[in-house]
């Protein structure tokens, strides 16, 4: 099932859709503040791992990302990586806001997470 839905109203711009994810019903919300990103992908009704990625603004040539967890599981490095492939993704699209994703999933695996990547993006460039 592919449930899409827009706000731009006063006082933040948010998209909720909802993807099957290796067999999960995913609900994402988009939502663009003036100073962040939130992203919120659940599978199971909650917020669950929070984290929080930014670009690293400095004299080097080559970008670099900073990806920390905030509350949740800390030992889950697939829950970082896909913080990082989202705030690169943004940050080639030209956005310097730093990002705060939200992840309730009941699969943690390389293949929900590209998913979730893979949907957030693909949304994004609407």
């Amino acid at each position: 099932m592919n449930i899409e839905s827009s706000t731009s109203q006063f006082p933040v711009s948010h998209f909720n859709f909802s993807r099957q994810i290796k067999g999960n019903e995913t609900e994402i919300i988009i939502s663009s503040y003036e100073d962040h990103f939130l992203v919120i992908a659940t599978q199971i009704g909650t917020m669950g791992t929070i984290l929080y990625a930014r670009k690293e603004e400095g004299v080097s040539i080559n970008p670099t990302f900073n990806v920390s967890v905030i509350f949740g599981k800390r030992d889950e490095p697939m829950l970082v990586a896909c913080a990082r492939q989202l705030i690169e993704h943004m940050s080639l699209s030209g956005s310097s806001r730093p990002l705060v994703l939200s992840l309730g999933l009941r699969d943690h695996s390389v293949e929900t997470l590209k998913g979730i990547v893979s949907a957030v993006m693909d949304h994004c460039k609407r």
